[in-house]
């Protein structure tokens, strides 16, 4: 199989130690999660690890592909400008992405970069990685405001590309969960939050994908939740393969959910 697995996995910049600054303790069980989710993505050894990003160039109705040969960035935004990722881009499996998606009727490619750093969506993800695998190429995708059937079939071209070029890949869903988990939060509190992470922790979990599509947009706007479609993507990535599903922590310590689970593919799915 090309597609070797997925992670699920969140992108708060405390949880690096130069960022947090001894606060990261506070959610070590996401640490320890994080950990264990980066060694077995590692156990893959994928040619290319496709990162999908919340945070990367984002359009309302357009999937946003970064271009170029390569791309670093640092977590200076955040105070920590001595941590630094730098990637290459797999650039065949790029070209070939974007030829497929439109192909498929998704507006998809290369066009408007406005932000060639990295972000810090894509940069926590691959920070964790590199403690284990570096031998790697990256494609990362930004997200849009098109539909989640849109995200989905994104997805079953990133599975259907790396199979076409013989690669190895890996895709890593970067989101956060609510941020709007407790009242003393940055974010405050809204019912849906709890709502929101209970029911994504269970769904993810159990790697039932199909019910990604049962959470409204409306649902999801009041939970304040940044990953969903992060996770519709990679879920069709893994379309069609059996796939063992393990959900490795959650916490809401700041008021913003943190859910790690794996997705490590077995075959084709019966």
């Amino acid at each position: 199989m090309s597609v070797k697995g997925g992670i699920m996995v969140p992108h708060p910049p405390l949880i690096i130690p130069e960022v947090g600054r001894g606060r990261e303790k506070e959610i070590q069980t996401t640490i320890d999660a994080y950990h264990s989710a980066a060694r077995k993505l590692a156990s893959w050894q994928p040619d290319t690890v496709v990162v999908l990003s919340p945070h990367s160039v984002m359009y309302m109705n357009y999937f946003h592909i970064s271009p170029g040969k390569e791309a670093e960035g640092d977590l200076g935004q955040f105070g920590a400008p001595q941590v630094k990722i730098k990637v290459s881009y797999d650039t065949e499996l790029v070209e070939l992405l974007s030829r497929e998606a439109q192909d498929r009727k998704i507006p998809a490619g290369t066009l408007g970069e406005r932000e060639r750093q990295l972000d810090h969506g894509t940069m926590i993800p691959l920070w964790f990685l590199n403690h284990y695998y570096t031998d790697y190429k990256v494609v990362r995708i930004g997200l849009s405001g098109l539909a989640y059937s849109s995200h989905y079939i994104l997805g079953q071209c990133i599975q259907k590309t790396a199979g076409l070029c013989g690669r190895r890949i890996a895709v890593i869903g970067s989101g956060d969960l609510s941020h709007k988990l407790k009242a003393e939060g940055p974010y405050g509190f809204q019912k849906e939050g709890p709502e929101y992470d209970r029911r994504i922790m269970d769904v993810m979990g159990r790697g039932d994908f199909g019910q990604l599509f049962d959470f409204t947009e409306e649902f999801c706007e009041k939970a304040a939740e940044c990953g969903h479609r992060s996770f519709v993507v990679m879920a069709g990535a893994l379309d069609g393969l059996e796939v063992k599903a393990e959900e490795l922590s959650h916490q809401g310590t700041f008021g913003v959910g943190y859910g790690v689970c794996t997705f490590e593919v077995k075959g084709i799915a019966p």
